[in-house]
């Protein structure tokens, strides 16, 4: 101890300078002190302490060095995570929408680094994403034009996706897609809007046929027809591919092009407030959003990004965001009380194994009772789900998963369309949130009529991941030209919601 003991007063004698070393010192000392004690006071210690004394020396001097005039020290330290404090446009979600809209900025811009983008997400493990928690699933199959055409422009862009999202030097994207087509079979009660649906689906271009039951046996012998009225099968570009490839391709590319992603939360907006009266003389405030707070993960420290343009992204928890601005808070039925229809709803999968189910011909199936399923891999594994009744939402505080659910609504109608399914074993769960439009079940579009430059793309009910490459054309295109330009969505803005006039979706899985 005598050699500590002469240790602890040699610094103490230090003067000027070498005081600001104390602490650092003791916390050194207090680290090491374990291994100190081991050692008997001998030349090796004496050696090691000259040696550590000379360091905090060339260190000190080093500090003096850099605060001279000229340098580059700051007494402040700076979070090399914050955001730049200043954007053209700012993106809040980080999920494939998202993702998506921010590479097409950049995709549209008419020079290199011409808008500067970023994008906000406050998970950056994404263990909660809607995207990367989805079925995976693509089809036309839809009641819309406007779903049918956004999926069929998506399944092109999948189809090329190299030609797109392919980065130098990078592995090509395999999106592990599985052309196994959409089978949607109908009872003699819902065979009619199956029919008037197909004819929708062909004229918008979708390559879809209808069976009969015979029909259907024949080409699915693992199927019991014995319900079924009509059933729809997808031929060209429906099935199912990887979520987190489509993802993390978008992420990469874009990133690659120049946006900036930053990982944190938006915890409020500093807005500019214009007080104007509508034509039917309703007083109203109209905002714009001059800063987006960026608060960092785990920490109280925020940094206020200045922009132009606000994306709202954020998927099942868009409407907080709205919330935030204090837009919808008005009287029902007035313009003021127009909030964001957009809450989030929680999906379970579930993951089974029957070894005597269908094989490799196994299509993305779905039944008139609401239940799906599809193959997942090989080896007789399969995926499974469906939505519960309106009454019967489950708690959305966390993604815990209700295995009485499958027990109850689930396994029943499996083991009814298919009797091989009578034999299965859950073998995995997991749930997900959709950002569930309650108004009509379809996407939002464009700019609320009260937050001049806030842009959404929310509200996909389910299918945002398929859409996802022409959603975010789509807004792109919004945001850059004013107008659509490649396809008419006009339909799915605010002004249907504020029309009460819903864009329903009767297609919903």
């Amino acid at each position: 101890m005598l050699t500590w003991r002469n240790m602890h007063v040699t610094v103490r004698t230090v003067s000027g300078l070498l005081n600001s070393f104390r602490v650092i010192r003791s916390r050194e000392c207090m680290c090491a002190h374990g291994r100190i004690r081991t050692f008997t006071t001998g030349r090796i210690l004496h050696n090691k302490f000259f040696k550590d004394l000379e360091n905090q020396f060339n260190a000190a001097r080093d500090k003096v060095a850099d605060a001279l005039p000229g340098s580059q020290w700051s007494p402040f330290e700076m979070n090399p995570n914050l955001p730049p404090e200043r954007a053209d446009i700012v993106i809040i979600g980080g999920g494939v929408i998202g993702w998506s809209i921010a590479y097409w900025l950049k995709k549209k811009e008419r020079v290199r680094d011409g808008v500067k983008v970023i994008v906000v997400e406050k998970d950056p493990t994404y263990s909660q994403a809607s995207t990367v928690l989805s079925a995976g699933g693509i089809r036309q199959q839809f009641s819309l034009t406007e779903n049918i055409q956004l999926s069929l422009a998506s399944a092109d862009f999948m189809r090329n996706i190299n030609e797109h999202l392919g980065v130098l030097n990078q592995e090509p994207v395999d999106l592990q897609f599985n052309h196994s087509g959409y089978l949607f079979v109908a009872n003699e009660s819902v065979a009619h809007i199956m029919e008037e649906n197909y004819s929708t689906q062909r004229f918008a271009g979708a390559k879809v046929s209808l069976l009969s039951p015979v029909q259907l046996k024949e080409k699915f012998p693992w199927i019991n027809t014995e319900d079924v009225a009509l059933a729809s099968y997808g031929m060209e570009n429906e099935g199912w591919f990887d979520p987190w490839t489509l993802l993390n391709a978008f992420r990469q590319k874009a990133i690659s092009m120049g946006v900036i992603q930053s990982i944190g939360e938006v915890t409020g907006f500093n807005c500019t407030l214009n007080r104007m009266e509508t034509v039917d003389g309703e007083t109203v405030d109209v905002k714009r959003i001059k800063h987006v707070n960026v608060r960092m993960p785990n920490s109280r420290e925020y940094q206020p990004v200045e922009c132009a343009i606000v994306v709202n992204a954020a998927g099942a928890f868009s409407a907080k965001l709205v919330d935030m601005m204090g837009i919808g808070t008005g009287p029902k039925d007035t313009l003021s009380g127009l909030a964001l229809p957009v809450e989030p709803r929680k999906r379970f999968i579930y993951v089974f194994n029957c070894p005597d189910g269908p094989g490799l011909d196994c299509p993305f199936l779905v039944d008139y009772s609401g239940i799906y399923f599809r193959r997942e891999g090989l080896g007789g594994n399969y995926i499974t789900g469906t939505s519960p009744e309106e009454d019967a939402e489950p708690d959305v505080s966390n993604l815990d998963v209700d295995h009485e659910f499958f027990q109850e609504k689930i396994w029943p109608s499996l083991a009814h369309r298919v009797p091989a399914f009578e034999s299965l074993k859950v073998t995995s769960a997991w749930a997900g949130y959709y950002d569930y439009n309650t108004f009509d079940q379809n996407a939002i579009l464009g700019i609320h009529p009260l937050a001049q430059n806030m842009f959404f793309a929310t509200g996909f009910s389910g299918h945002g991941l398929q859409q996802s490459p022409a959603a975010g054309r789509a807004v792109a295109e919004l945001i850059l030209d004013g107008s659509y330009q490649t396809l008419d969505l006009n339909g799915l803005g605010f002004q249907r919601i504020m029309a009460k006039e819903p864009l329903l979706e009767k297609n919903i899985v």
